[in-house]
């Protein structure tokens, strides 16, 4: 399991005293405003922000950390993955995981043989698509829906997938 869950990168500066924008990487976009620090990194090095501020500009945070009061300063965090300790994450429900806790695991077929590892999940909107890298070295694009994602065991990070036929 992540000890670190990545919540936002830092997109571009707003305004001149330091702000910034941030693309939310949670489905939660109010957690934001219960922050009281982020991290800058997933290690145990990672500097750790303090959050002065937060505000919202259509849909997205925009954050004001202590000690960033200048857009000079601002701009040098462009870039910046925000993090927080697993601790400090959303409690979640039960059955409900964090994606970050699926990367890495087995893909395998319904009839039990290996397919590869998951990548990445990107999120499109309508659904995730699952980022699968084949043991042929292979890229594979599959869609995140009940008609393909059979089992998710995040324990054992064991995932079993249906694919269609190649044409």
């Amino acid at each position: 399991m992540l000890e670190r869950l990545q919540i936002g990168v830092i997109t571009k500066t707003h305004g001149l005293k330091g702000e910034v924008n941030i693309f939310p990487m949670t489905d939660d976009i109010g957690r934001f405003s219960e922050l009281d620090y982020v991290l800058t990194a997933d290690s145990p090095d990672a500097e750790e922000l303090k959050v002065e501020s937060v505000k919202y500009f259509k849909n997205r945070p925009i954050l004001k950390f202590e000690g960033i009061d200048t857009i000079e300063k601002a701009e040098l965090l462009r870039g910046t993955e925000l993090y927080v300790r697993r601790e400090d994450a959303i409690p979640l429900e039960e059955g409900e995981y964090f994606v970050g806790d699926l990367v890495g695991s087995d893909i395998f077929l319904e009839d039990g043989s290996h397919l590869g590892v998951l990548k990445d999940i990107l999120q499109t909107g309508a659904n995730g698509v699952y980022v699968i890298g084949s043991d042929e070295g292979k890229e594979i694009l599959l869609p995140a829906v009940e008609q393909f994602i059979l089992a998710k065991d995040v324990e054992q990070k064991r995932i079993t997938v249906r694919v269609l036929p190649e044409v």
